[in-house]
């Protein structure tokens, strides 16, 4: 299966090593240092089930590497303006695209009835696609919906750490069709050694990970520090888990119903990692503020959900952001 990973930062590294791994023909999209290392030396995983070295093709131009049987697209949010731009060459006429990344996602509403399975219908979300930019070059009948928890960072051009073994890429339809086509992608991942499940209901999903991107994201900006040694203060844990009771708050009202559990297990947290939020505020990289704060808010204010806690913590880690001008300042 000819498997193309556009943006092979931390997270869509380690996926394109367990492609690899699975016996997938891996191609990346890349660039910079990271691109220059693994075209000299190809790709570094290590992980808890050992070092995997893989050597796929890897360009800065999707017109190197043609057509394929899917995508899986792991870029930061304010980087997708450019997938949309540079996309065209890696699709055939079957081609999927899985989005497999944090925060609301550009689709969400996008083929659900209204009145049936949400009051909004297909609404777009501009702040996550501006102009509908994705929609117009990917469309929603190519995309498939993913969840990634990798805990991954990148330590050295063409090497990925992963933190710990509870890794996994969830992938769903959007219209909650369990697909062969998802069910592919799955079992070249599963091959790889990266659990992964397909879901009926990738939005529940979608939320469930966003709870712990709220939960500790805008605290770990703020504190500088990785979520155990920010969690470790308990009045820090305890706003953790308010936080994320607020965005379970939010997921209600848009009809998904995650339990105390997930809840409990934001507050629980003791990763060593640091956010990819934080992460990229310390590198002065583009923040994912807009898909991961503010686009929930966003539908917070849509659904007259209160967000008091959050409204502070995201307009503070707006300030943060725009004193290291990494975030538009007001007007």
């Amino acid at each position: 299966m000819k498997i193309c990973v556009y943006g092979a930062g931390a997270i869509g590294g380690h996926i394109a090593g367990r492609l690899a791994r699975g016996g997938g023909q891996v191609s990346l999209v890349a660039r910079g240092a990271h691109l220059a290392a693994i075209q000299a030396n190809g790709l570094t995983v290590h992980a808890h089930d050992g070092t995997h070295h893989s050597r796929p093709q890897a360009s800065a131009d999707p017109r190197d590497l043609g057509p394929q049987d899917a995508v899986i697209v792991t870029v930061k949010a304010p980087a997708l303006p450019d997938v949309a731009a540079g996309i065209a060459p890696l699709l055939g006429p079957e081609t999927a695209v899985a989005f497999v990344m944090n925060g609301i996602p550009w689709w969400y509403f996008l083929g659900q009835a209204k009145g049936q399975d949400s009051p909004h219908g297909d609404m777009r979300l501009p702040a996550v696609d501006p102009g509908g930019a994705l929609e117009a070059a990917v469309g929603l009948a190519r995309t498939i919906g993913g969840v990634v928890y990798s805990a991954a960072e990148v330590v050295s051009p063409g090497v990925v750490h992963s933190e710990h073994g509870n890794i996994r890429v969830i992938l769903g339809e959007p219209d909650g069709r369990i697909s062969d086509r998802a069910k592919a992608i799955s079992a070249v991942l599963e091959a790889g050694g990266m659990p992964s499940p397909v879901t009926p209901d990738i939005r529940l999903e979608v939320w469930a990970k966003l709870l712990g991107n709220l939960g500790n994201g805008p605290l770990c900006v703020l504190s500088r520090r990785g979520v155990r040694d920010t969690f470790a203060d308990p009045l820090l844990r305890d706003a953790g888990r308010r936080s994320a009771e607020e965005g379970r708050a939010i997921a209600a009202a848009l009809g998904v119903a995650l339990t105390e559990q997930h809840v409990a297990r934001v507050a629980a947290s003791n990763m060593v990692h640091k956010p990819s939020i934080l992460q990229d505020l310390e590198l002065g990289r583009p923040m994912e503020i807009d898909c991961l704060l503010e686009a929930p808010l966003q539908l917070a204010r849509l659904t007259g959900t209160p967000t008091p806690q959050l409204d502070l913590l995201v307009a503070l880690v707006k300030q943060v952001a725009r004193a290291a001008k990494l975030y538009p300042e007001i007007g």
